[in-house]
């Protein structure tokens, strides 16, 4: 797994958020190896999808089934294999402000460095799906300060995600998010502007409060570039599951080919090559690592 920074990965997120520069590209993963990929592609942090997680390990659909014991083991999995920020998508918080409080703790306790918690009611739907519901802005606000409550690391960051403008519209996703912002929220997140002048309008009502924006490729939001959303205002451009769909996408062709021509030889420059693949999965320092212990244990490898 990634060896521990020298500083916390909470501190670090900070820091990255709050430096200079355009803004941060997110990308979502959903397993330990999507996160490898990730991390070796220079990214800064990732952020652990819901919709993801519940897509390639359970293959469900992102409403509402994954488990806070499943995702908490995921997190686990996906912060010990990098030694980048991991931030994680805690949907609802999993049940009342009790059920946040402990899925804080044991989020945090798993490595991650920031947390994502919004204001659907259980049980909860991607943000690009129709027929979501959300509580009273008052539960949601209720959920932040129990989340802040539990945090043992200040710099643990807390994402506060409001999905109101499918519900109430645009106007009131504003006031809840200025809401969440009072209430303590590190980043507030505005789920699925469907225009363009809302994606402006977002940053000129909350000045100077980080901002996340998500871009779902086909979704409600339009897709612009990132140095256009920078200087609008947003800190962080988040891709929940661009990486799982192109990997999707070259499985499926692949296996097509696979099933039609009965060989894979033609396609050597389709995959990542056999050294790569070991190389990401860091087989080199584990071979060393056994090796060393053989050699001081007195034991032959044979």
């Amino acid at each position: 797994g990634g060896a521990p920074p020298t500083t916390s990965r909470p501190a670090a997120l900070r820091r990255l958020l709050s430096g200079g520069g355009e803004a941060v590209v997110l990308p979502g993963v959903f397993d330990a190896l999507s996160a490898r990929l990730v991390e070796a592609a220079g990214f800064p942090a990732c952020y652990l999808s819901g919709s993801g997680v519940a897509n390639a390990q359970l293959g469900v659909p992102d409403v509402g089934l994954v488990t806070l014991t499943e995702m908490t083991e995921q997190a686990r999995r996906v912060a010990d294999a990098v030694r980048i920020p991991v931030i994680v998508d805690a949907d609802t918080g999993y049940g009342g402000h009790l059920s946040v409080m402990r899925a804080v703790h044991l989020l945090e306790a798993g490595g991650v460095a920031g947390i994502q918690l919004e204001d659907q009611a259980i049980p909860k739907r991607c943000g690009h799906f129709d027929g979501k519901h959300i509580v009273p802005r008052e539960e949601m606000v209720a959920r932040l300060l129990a989340a802040q409550q539990a945090r043992s690391d200040p710099d643990l960051l807390l994402i506060a995600r409001t999905d109101a403008i499918a519900v109430e519209g645009f106007r009131a996703a504003l006031d809840r998010a200025k809401a969440y912002r009072d209430a303590g929220a590190d980043v507030v997140f505005v789920e699925a502007p469907r225009t363009a002048e809302e994606i402006r309008a977002i940053p000129k009502e909350l000045p100077d409060t980080p901002l996340l924006i998500n871009i779902v490729e086909g979704g409600y939001t339009p897709e612009l570039p990132v140095s256009e959303l920078d200087a609008y205002g947003y800190r962080i451009v988040l891709h929940a599951n661009f990486l799982m769909r192109a990997m999707l996408h070259a499985g499926e062709r692949a296996l097509r080919h696979l099933h039609t021509h009965r060989e894979t030889s033609s396609l050597h420059d389709s995959l990542v090559t056999w050294e790569a693949r070991q190389s990401l999965v860091q087989r080199g320092p584990a071979d060393q690592v056994e090796d060393d212990v053989r050699t001081r244990a007195g034991l032959d490898r044979t």
